[in-house]
């Protein structure tokens, strides 16, 4: 079977190369040595065009067998022509290869798939089933952070009266974290008999969760006098104080209007850097979907876009499935996806983001 047309993905990877030997070129000149940030600014670029220019060239001489394979496949030498009807079939594997490893590259940030990330759980409707399945939910992800051998760690968590979480921050470590979670952004609807339903109907319930790439400290800078850090004592379950110093903070940030917590650390310091460091991953987000808003309107509807309004999917416990509305025609077991297994999923989940983008990635790029 014939490969796709390559030329699309060359075109655009004509431009990426042409970009990274213009960058190339203003890094070798001495007085960009001399501006520290611009430098910087141009090393970091370079860095993330580098995949992308290898891939250019990598495609270039395949492609470049295959049209010498076609040539000679349609010869009048028939032994030659039969070496490279063989010859044919390798490449055009080769090429097809590469033009979906280029694909996944061109609408995927290597360096924001890579950070760790802060996972903040909020109960929306349903009332107290809410809370409970949030802390279900708390428990998907710790799970598949076990299975992943990252680290996860609470942050913050504010209980409900009945055992559940109104809201939690999760911030997880290790390889490759906001990649495999950055699809989990969004309303998570639930169907099933609540533990508190005396008369065994089936409640339909949500909970709102959102995944933050944690932010470099170069990457956020806020003026301190456009915050306000408060300190109050720490509260558990059902309310109570749990401490009798004021170890818990609240930070305030005047110019956007994010307010973050974090009580659950004794130390007050602890819990200030914490503090510091979700404060600085929800600007870093904010200022990243400003930029998709002003240059990608016409994407809101589409997988990634990052709505949290977005309702991605339905656990029905009574039938045991999950639909995740954003991969069609297929669901998927409840047990596993709530023990944390969620490797199906994200690759599906992957793989439609991949197909909705890249058409439209080529177009605004080669255009």
């Amino acid at each position: 079977m014939a490969t796709r047309n390559s030329e699309p993905i060359l075109s655009y990877l004509e431009k990426i190369h042409s970009r990274f030997e213009q960058v190339s070129a203003e890094l070798s000149l001495p007085e960009t040595a001399q501006q520290t940030k611009k430098f910087r600014e141009l090393s970091k670029e370079l860095h993330s065009l580098r995949v992308l220019e290898e891939k250019f060239h990598q495609l270039r001489r395949v492609v470049g067998r295959r049209r010498d394979a076609e040539a000679l496949a349609a010869g009048d030498d028939a032994e030659m022509a039969a070496l490279a009807r063989e010859e044919l079939a390798g490449l055009e594997a080769d090429e097809e290869g590469l033009i979906r490893e280029t694909e996944v590259l061109m609408v995927s940030d290597q360096e924001e798939d890579s950070r760790n990330a802060f996972l903040e759980i909020r109960a929306g409707a349903g009332g107290d089933e809410a809370s409970l399945f949030a802390a279900d939910l708390l428990r998907m992800y710790t799970r598949v952070a076990e299975r992943k051998k990252w680290k996860a760690e609470v942050i913050s968590t504010t209980y409900s009266g009945i055992g559940g979480i109104k809201e939690v921050i999760l911030y997880v470590r290790g390889t490759e974290v906001n990649k495999h979670l950055k699809f989990e952004s969004g309303v998570h609807r639930v169907q099933r008999v609540p533990a508190t339903e005396a008369s065994g109907r089936i409640h339909t319930s949500t909970v709102t969760v959102a995944v933050l790439p944690e932010a470099e400290d170069v990457e956020v800078d806020f003026n301190p006098k456009d915050i306000r850090i408060d300190t109050y004592a720490a509260s558990g379950p059902g309310g109570q104080h749990v401490n009798k110093t004021e170890s818990a903070i609240r930070i305030t940030h005047f110019p956007t209007g994010i307010v973050v917590t974090c009580q659950d650390e004794k130390s007050q310091h602890k819990n200030k850097e914490k503090a510091l460091k979700v404060l600085k991953a929800r600007l870093f987000e904010h200022e990243k979907h400003k930029r998709e808003e002003s240059i990608a309107q016409n994407r809101r509807a589409q997988v990634g876009s990052g709505e949290r309004s977005e309702k991605i999917r339905t656990y029905n416990f009574p039938q045991n499935r999950v639909t995740d509305h954003r991969v069609s025609g297929r669901n998927f077991n409840i047990g596993f996806i709530i023990d944390g297994d969620l490797d199906d999923l994200v690759a599906d989940l992957s793989e439609s983001h991949v197909r909705a983008r890249i058409a439209e990635k080529i177009k605004s790029l080669t255009a």
